[in-house]
């Protein structure tokens, strides 16, 4: 085993402009297979200040003749006063082909999830893409997530295997499509994570869980990997559409890339000063996927969404258990739809999906219930584009929005009443499975109706009566009771709007 030291780092730095702020240590360097057999260790310490660059890169001269790369690390964690951030520190690694942003030398990434990983040809740990260890200058990548005041001290092992490489096995994805019923109502849970990010499910825990659900549909989003990509294949089925898509989890906010083309990656490492993110938008649709910022008012490090809604095919208004910061991403969502109609230009749909990790985190709650044509990406895709759809917080929960005028003009959730100003508008919501809870009707001017409690049965019908030059829009929220004062329940369920008038 060799050892090299990286304290000091300033000393042996290259910093890298461009997007998020970066440095390259000094290489690391191995012997050739040619000087003998067997694995060959080498472990490297230094230290991180705060302020720390996002991404620091510690390249390795890979030689030929490399069957396996294997990576484990460590580092300190010293206590903080309250309120300050501790360290934390995440992984990955870039092969020959470099570290460009947007390049092609992604082969991996864990995050903080775990603390070691290997890859070669024929398997690699979950987050990480197999594939052969060709020689070159490969790049750990290191990613100061927070940095304590006495800084970070880190410990890298880095072990290489000679010899042949395995067989690169092809990967095989779900299908497009799964049987379906026609046009119709299917339920899906578009944001999810197994062990190949920071999960503690495999994927078929979950597929089995999301038929457990009532679910027709589902979207895989690891952060910031596609490796669970291939592993998928075996657990679609007739009643279970998989999607692929990631989590990308930038330091400025967390986007869901629901649906892409399989093998699709899309880098991370930008900021929003960066003004990178647009590119990466335009590579998540021409790869045929959705761009759909999460849980927009999130309060941990880095997942508020600082990159405006500008390139948004949707947003996830509602994620997992509802929380304040839901409550607030719902309300700034309607203001959304206020500025939509004030400036005549297109709305943004909202959806909710579980963010479910482990147990207890409950998948498909909440779940996006979409209007298709068919149980198939790109329907699925195409409901979700133009909201028609609402979000319930479990299979149990129905919801039918409609509006209709006085000769026969009908519109549902995600379409426009096409009536004149004056003309009286019935808006009607059918509900079941929502026993005790009230239905309020928001408009843009706020909430202008709420009912009195559903019977326990859970079904009702709601009805209120409206114009055009009254209400702009109108949507549905099924409220629990509250347990108190003024404020509202959580929520049930809500739909997308019915815009009224003739737009």
């Amino acid at each position: 085993m060799c050892e090299d030291d990286h304290a000091g780092i300033g000393r042996r730095a290259v910093f890298v402009t461009g997007a998020a702020a970066a440095l390259t240590l000094a290489t690391v360097s191995f012997a050739s297979a040619a000087d003998g057999p067997g694995p060959r260790t080498r472990t490297v310490r230094g230290t991180l200040p705060p302020g720390s660059p996002d991404f620091v890169y510690v390249p390795v001269d890979v030689p030929s003749g490399v069957r396996e790369i294997r990576v484990s690390y460590t580092y300190d964690r010293p206590a903080v006063p309250a309120g300050t951030p501790g360290n934390a520190l995440d992984i990955g690694v870039f092969d020959e082909r470099g570290t460009d942003v947007g390049g092609r030398g992604f082969r991996g990434w864990s995050g903080g999830a775990r603390s070691e990983f290997f890859l070669r040809a024929d398997d690699a740990t979950p987050g990480y893409v197999p594939g052969p260890v060709r020689a070159g200058t490969w790049h750990i990548a290191l990613g100061p997530y927070t940095v304590a005041p006495q800084g970070l001290s880190y410990e890298l092992t880095i072990t290489l295997t000679y010899g042949e490489p395995g067989e690169t096995v092809r990967p095989v994805y779900p299908p497009r499509r799964a049987k379906g019923r026609g046009r119709a109502w299917y339920r899906g849970d578009c944001h999810l994570h197994s062990v190949h990010s920071d999960g503690r499910r495999t994927p078929a825990e979950i597929a089995a869980l999301a038929r457990a659900a009532g679910l027709d549909f589902i979207n895989s989003s690891e952060h910031n990997t596609h490796s669970a990509h291939a592993h998928w294949a075996d657990l679609a089925g007739d009643d279970l559409l998989i999607l692929l898509g990631e989590e990308v989890t930038t330091r400025n906010g967390h986007v869901v890339a629901l649906g892409t083309d399989p093998g699709t990656f899309v880098d991370w490492r930008y900021r929003a000063r960066d003004n990178r993110f647009g590119r990466f938008a335009r590579q998540i649709r021409r790869a045929g996927g959705l761009v759909v910022p999460a849980h927009p008012h999130a309060t941990c490090i880095g997942c508020n969404w600082k990159f405006g809604f500008g390139e948004a095919d949707a947003v996830e208004v509602w994620n997992g258990p509802y929380t304040p910061d839901d409550e607030v991403a719902l309300a700034d969502w309607d203001g959304m739809l206020v500025a939509s109609v004030r400036e005549g230009r297109d709305w943004i749909p909202a959806m909710g999906s579980s963010d479910a990790h482990r147990d207890p985190d409950t998948v498909g709650h909440p779940q996006t219930v979409v209007l298709a044509d068919d149980l198939t990406r790109e329907a699925i895709q195409e409901g979700i584009r133009a909201g028609r759809s609402y979000v319930a917080e479990s299979a149990k929960v129905s919801l039918a929005l409609t509006a209709s005028g006085g000769r026969g003009e009908h519109a549902g959730i995600g379409e426009r009443l096409r009536v004149d100003a004056d003309t009286p508008v019935t808006v009607r919501l059918e509900v079941s499975g929502a026993p005790r809870c009230t239905v309020r009707f928001v408009t843009d001017q706020g909430v202008l109706f709420t009912s009195a409690p559903l019977p326990v049965s859970g079904s009702g019908v709601v009805e209120w009566r409206t114009t055009a030059s009254y209400a702009a829009y109108v949507r549905a929220e099924l409220r629990h009771e509250a347990a108190a004062g003024p404020l509202p329940g959580a929520l049930a369920g809500f739909t997308n709007p019915v815009f009224l008038g003739r737009g």
